[in-house]
């Protein structure tokens, strides 16, 4: 089985599709509660699936239709889930206020952190030493893991929640969409031991809430879904580097924090309150602690230029919710409110298989399609 797709949602089915046929090769009942996201393992042995307060592990290869482990430990709906790149851990993200690590085998917990506030997606960097993070008070968190602490803080607009969180695959960039319809992209530079973020550009890419955002395995694509009825593909362009980057503000669309520029405390999982007592945003008025980085509208921030939109993806009927790149990045998957997935041709722009099944709302898709584990 070279192609896995499977899709899930307010119907408490999972569903194993043959891609290219459009035939609906295996349901799961998930009786819980609806799935909120779902991830298959790179070696495509497990399906990882996200419900209200559990993550429950299938194998994909039997045909038992009870999980193998369920992951028990979150108090709020999971939200984010991803697999360490040999599948020997999982990170998940919760409205409970957490992101959880997880060993995969046993299903324990083994580390913690908080944000303080419902936290709406996670993903781990291809260095697989930190992970990424959003949460609906508005900040991007990045968690050095080999130093257990939150390592930037990120809040790219004042008290708007954020959504969705995207890493490209050679490690290049970070994308965050925002319930506004914002996207912003920061470069990621490694230097020795820890990573640096260097704005490059933001801009409004619906009018309504972005659901997801994704880079695509090339790096050449970005897609956001959106409570418009669209997805949108844009073209990642490169943007040249300016003369005095090392500063970070001649780009200074985006507030920039270093942890070391906090003066609050641990940023651990024990202590997890990252900005201190309320009200103490660490972040005032659009200016980073330090001079480390302007605020929206400051110096500079004209420069910003958006991606150039390469595709709207139309004919969804509501909210589409998730998305899901091919391993080619020629194709996209999307699931939609009105229950069904859609399989898109990017180059032109046609649903070529349309998937149905679900009898409620389809929320999310998982797709591994590469010829051989990674």
């Amino acid at each position: 089985m070279s192609v896995i797709l499977c899709t899930a949602g307010y119907d408490h089915t999972i569903r194993f599709w043959e891609a290219l046929s459009g035939i609906c090769s295996r349901t799961i009942q998930h009786p819980d509660s609806q799935v909120n996201r779902l991830c298959i393992s790179p070696d495509k042995r497990f399906l990882a699936a996200a419900g209200h307060h559990t993550v429950k592990l299938y194998d994909i290869k039997s045909t038992n239709p009870n999980p193998l482990l369920t992951f028990e430990g979150h108090t709020g709906n999971v939200t984010g889930v991803a697999f360490h790149c040999e599948g020997k851990w999982m990170v998940t993200s919760s409205e409970d206020g957490t992101v959880k690590i997880w060993e995969t085998r046993s299903g324990t917990i083994q580390r913690s952190y908080s944000h303080g506030s419902a936290v709406n997606d996670v993903v781990i960097h291809p260095n697989q030493g930190e992970i990424i993070s959003c949460d609906r008070s508005g900040s991007v968190r990045v968690w050095d893991l080999a130093e257990n602490n939150c390592s930037h803080q990120l809040i790219p607009e004042e008290d708007v929640s954020v959504s969705s969180v995207t890493v490209a695959s050679d490690g290049s960039l970070l994308c965050a969409a925002n319930n506004v319809g914002n996207v912003f992209v920061w470069r990621l530079i490694q230097d020795y031991d820890h990573t640096n973020l260097l704005p490059v550009t933001h801009f409004s890419a619906h009018k309504e809430y972005i659901t997801r955002i994704l880079l695509s395995p090339d790096v050449k694509k970005l897609a956001t879904c959106s409570a418009d009825h669209t997805a949108k593909i844009w073209e990642v362009t490169a943007s040249p580097p300016s003369s005095d980057e090392s500063s970070s503000t001649s780009l200074g669309n985006i507030p920039l924090m270093p942890a070391s520029a906090i003066a609050s405390g641990p940023l651990n999982g024990t202590n997890g309150q990252l900005n201190g007592t309320e009200g103490s945003n660490p972040i005032v008025g659009g200016m980073g602690i330090g001079g480390m980085g302007m605020g929206m509208g400051g110096p500079g921030a004209g420069e910003a230029k958006p991606y150039p939109l390469e595709a709207t993806l139309t004919g969804h009927q509501r909210w589409v919710w998730d998305c899901a790149f091919s391993a080619d990045s020629a194709y996209l998957v999307t699931a939609c409110s009105d229950h069904y997935a859609r399989l898109w041709e990017l180059h032109s722009q046609q649903v070529i298989r349309q998937y149905n099944g679900h009898h409620r709302g389809a929320v999310c898709v998982a797709l591994n399609d590469y010829s051989e584990a990674r």
